[in-house]
């Protein structure tokens, strides 16, 4: 077949290429540019945002590298302006909102298996490829997404918001390694990435300082910290928009008369009023839920039963914990918890096991607890 790997510049997906290219495949790659701190000042109309912004120029370069190694054709191309308004917007907006979100799994479903793979379409590739840590496998005519054999690498929880068409489209090389094998080919090929450092952070923007570049966006404006069991001022915080629930670091707050040194969390989010309300201790009753439910749902393959006992993962990386949909429309859904769980929070992604099937999920809309909405 004729594929087009997205060759990001990392070591992930220079491996995935160069297997690819081992199968047999006619190989070619593309490189994808969706960040540039002064495109995207044109955008705002401001200049003066955004300095601190890296450019994609040195992962471009390994990119380049790793193709000349691989002697396989790499074609760049640019969707800073798709990314822009499929996930950054969206990013920006539930941050004022108050709320958590994740881009990456906007941005996959967008910009990595939707603009990247109609680019690829114009070179006449019969599939894409990407290097991300996930298995395909093809059942009665349909693909289905699956857990990777590097459970701490699997990125199922990323890719949950792409549909069968994409997934159908698309191979992933690394389903069956583990990040050691994959570095070890690397090492053994002499590819200028293979001790490359794994990127984290938003996807395609990077690490950064995250609160300071929020404040590019969101203008700060402190407001006072409050102790939700007595509605004491105990700190001031620098903007609600920049915290998180469950957050428990940067805070500021100490050395409150009649308080135990016990850690401070985030528990609430008053957006419209301005303020940041946390308690103490590490079983805090203010963080837990028993029933969440999700809107902007998507499912991969098939739509997951009701009643059934499922598992879900909030964040990339927990371990799934048990489920049950109690509540299944076309625009929503309803969890059930068998036991609280802690520190759930609307505008995070919720995805949805059955085994090692991933079937995909939604986002946080609404926590509950007792019968009763969570304000957060």
């Amino acid at each position: 077949m004729k594929i087009m790997v997205g060759l990001s510049g990392g070591v992930d997906s220079a491996v995935a290429a160069y297997l690819l290219k081992l199968q047999g495949h006619d190989v070619i790659a593309g490189f994808m540019r969706n960040w540039d701190s002064l495109a995207n000042q044109d955008i705002l109309g401001n200049p003066s945002l955004n300095q601190d912004m890296c450019s994609q120029e040195q992962d471009y370069e390994d990119a380049v590298k790793v193709a000349a190694k691989l002697n396989i054709p790499l074609y760049r191309v640019d969707f800073i302006k798709e990314y822009w308004e499929h996930v950054f917007t969206y990013f920006i907006k539930e941050y004022e909102r108050g709320r958590t979100p994740n881009p990456d799994l906007f941005c996959n479903k967008y910009i990595k298996f939707d603009s990247f793979k109609t680019f690829a379409q114009t070179h006449h590739v019969d599939r894409i490829a990407m290097g991300h840590y996930a298995k395909r496998v093809d059942r009665d005519g349909k693909a289905y997404l699956m857990l990777s054999a590097d459970d701490n690498k699997d990125q199922t929880y990323f890719l949950s918001q792409i549909n069968q068409a994409q997934l159908a489209f698309t191979l992933f090389p690394l389903a069956d390694l583990s990040k050691t094998e994959v570095r070890t080919i690397a090492k053994k090929l002499d590819l200028n990435v293979a001790d490359k450092k794994d990127s984290t952070g938003v996807c395609f923007i990077g690490e950064r300082q995250f609160k300071m570049f929020l404040k590019n966006y969101i203008p700060a404006q402190k407001g006072p910290i409050i102790d939700i069991e007595t509605q004491r001022i105990v700190g001031e915080h620098e903007g609600v928009y920049y915290y998180t629930i469950g957050q428990r670091k940067g805070l500021g707050i100490g050395g409150i008369r009649n308080k135990t040194n016990e850690r401070w969390f985030v528990v609430r989010k008053d957006v419209k009023n301005n303020i940041l309300y946390v308690s103490q201790g590490n079983e805090n009753a203010y963080l837990l839920a028993d029933q969440i439910s999700l809107t902007t749902l998507n499912w991969i393959s098939n739509q997951p039963p009701v009643n059934v006992t499922l598992t879900a993962r909030f964040h990339h990386r927990q371990t799934p914990l048990p489920v049950q949909i109690t509540t299944l429309k076309d625009d929503s859904v309803v969890l059930q918890f068998p036991t609280p769980y802690q520190a759930l929070t609307p505008g995070q992604g919720a995805v949805l096991y059955d085994g090692p099937i991933c079937l995909g999920g939604g986002i946080i809309d609404a926590v509950y607890f007792q019968g009763k909405t969570i304000n957060r």
